[in-house]
């Protein structure tokens, strides 16, 4: 191991002892499940905001979003951001404090199952059955491609064996979130976004330096046919431009809809200490994403301009998504403040995988171990034995997640996706119907969250191979689909007792 790698490497692993440090800290703050899943609700609304944002975005900014750029141009990059970020806006707008104030009301609720089941008051538990097995199904494969993404940065950078690399980092990951809970998840994404800030900055200044100035970076990029355009999009292997055409931007655009319908975000919603702080969560939490993700973006073009002139090697297909580890690779051969540097990148992109893994694998064991044993099955346990199960459950879904992710091969992008749409098509319209619709029932929940799920593999495995313009994100058919469902199923059915319009009033 050369001299920048081991540097390199003892800045992560410092990164990593300090992350499960505030594990093992606020293990000590867990009296109960409310405190484990939800914090108590005591966050505050800086770490409310980033934590959101964080556990969000995943080792796809980093990543993902530079490669995609690297490669075609901004043109689908620059929708699927501006697509988020509309979305990640009216989320914090529209349901953040609406949903903390309703979860509180409806029963105290302490998860996105409970609430639904809270909301309509249904005692046969359908709604939060299905609701917990749809956390379970998305979020088990969701958890293991951040498992992959760890153990493919370990593999490449310090040549360590794919598998004892990702089961090593899934250990991390479980420790300090099975022992601190939410609170634990919610200060190290916090920390985090702080990390993928510093890594954000470090890659533009260093590579636009490298490229040999703004002007040449952008100059390069115009010399592209398309790169710079976002109606179109640019073919590399004949340097021609393709038509980045209405049905394209509106399935990439639709990426905004599943905010809606995201657990782990939600619950950041629920967990904040005062709604009336939220005004400043979403100040900040949409203005970080927004700059992030452009600059995400940028950095794909100056890679174009680092590769031009050879100071990295040129990337193609999935390649291009190690992009930034290139450049981190690239500038710790420059002095010991530069390894320091490339370590901070590199924790960078270790961040955005773990902060979003956490979260998730909170989300399905409280789905596990709250709804389903506790309320479905009735299994009688104690608050001890709660907390115990909960930790346990954690532990569980890590070992089926690093089954899954034992294929190296296997797509993280693809997974992604996909969950993203399995959350905003089951989730997303019975979340914002159940806020702001009040002749909303329980049929109509449950037929909105069960044809919503059906829909996305429906259609992705159905339809969408057809082609053309059927090529549409799945998401965007099944958020319409399940809307269409909750009104007609509604409208068919009973109106909700008068309890429930008039706690639906209240909020």
């Amino acid at each position: 191991m050369s001299g920048a790698t081991l540097g390199t490497f003892i800045v992560i692993v410092v990164y990593i002892l300090g992350m499960v440090g505030i594990g093992i800290w606020f293990s000590r703050k867990n009296n109960d499940v409310n405190d484990f899943y939800l914090g108590g609700r005591k966050l505050g609304p800086l770490v409310t905001a980033m934590s959101a944002e964080a556990s969000d975005m995943s080792s796809w900014l980093l990543m993902g979003l530079p490669g995609v750029a690297y490669l075609t141009g901004i043109a689908d990059a620059g929708w699927t951001a501006i697509g988020l970020g509309v979305g990640t806006y009216f989320n914090w707008l529209i349901v953040a404090k609406r949903l903390r104030r309703y979860t509180v009301a409806a029963g105290n609720a302490i998860t996105i199952p409970d609430f639904f089941s809270n909301r309509y008051r249904d005692k046969s538990h359908a709604l939060l059955g299905i609701s917990a097995l749809i956390i379970v199904i998305f979020f088990i494969p969701y958890t293991a491609s951040g498992f992959a993404a760890c153990g493919k940065l370990f593999s490449n950078l310090f040549g360590i064996s794919y598998i004892p690399a990702m089961v090593i980092s899934a250990v991390i990951i479980v420790g300090y979130t099975a022992l601190g809970g939410f609170l634990a998840a919610s200060t190290t994404d916090f920390i985090q976004s702080i990390v993928m800030t510093l890594a954000l900055i470090i890659v533009v200044l260093f590579g636009v330096q490298t490229a040999g100035g703004l002007d040449v970076v952008m100059d390069n990029a115009n010399a592209l046919a398309g790169y710079l355009s976002l109606t179109s999009i640019h073919d590399a292997a004949a340097n021609t431009a393709g038509s980045y055409g209405f049905i394209n931007i509106v399935s990439t655009f639709a990426w905004g809809l599943g905010y809606f319908g995201m657990p782990h975000i939600l619950l950041r919603f629920m967990a904040i200490e005062d709604e009336k702080k939220l005004t400043l969560s979403r100040r900040v939490a949409s203005i970080w994403v927004v700059i992030s993700m452009a600059v995400a973006i940028f950095i794909g073009i100056v890679g174009y301009s680092m590769s031009k002139s050879n100071a990295i090697e040129t990337l193609s297909g999935a390649d291009s998504e190690t992009l930034i580890i290139k450049i981190a690779q690239l500038l710790s051969n420059h002095g010991f403040l530069a390894i320091i540097f490339a370590g901070v990148i590199l924790a960078g992109i270790l961040a955005c995988t773990m902060s979003t893994a956490d979260s998730q694998l909170l989300a399905a064991s409280s789905s596990i171990s709250q709804n389903i044993l506790k309320d479905v099955l009735k299994i009688k346990i104690s608050e001890k034995g709660t907390m115990l199960a909960a930790r346990l459950t954690v532990v569980v879904i890590a070992v089926i997640a690093v089954f899954i992710a034992s294929d190296p091969n296997s797509s993280v992008f693809g997974i992604v996706s996909f969950a993203w749409a399995g959350f905003g098509g089951a989730f997303g319209p019975v979340m914002l119907f159940s806020l702001f619709w009040r002749r909303t029932n329980r049929n109509g929940a449950l037929a909105g969250m069960i044809s919503g799920g059906a829909m996305v593999f429906i259609w992705k495995y159905l339809v969408r191979p057809i082609g053309g313009a059927w090529n549409i994100y799945e998401l965007l058919p099944a958020f319409l689909v399940a809307s269409a469902c909750i009104v007609i199923v509604s409208l068919l059915t009973k109106a909700p007792e008068q309890e429930i319009l008039d706690e639906f009033d209240s909020i």
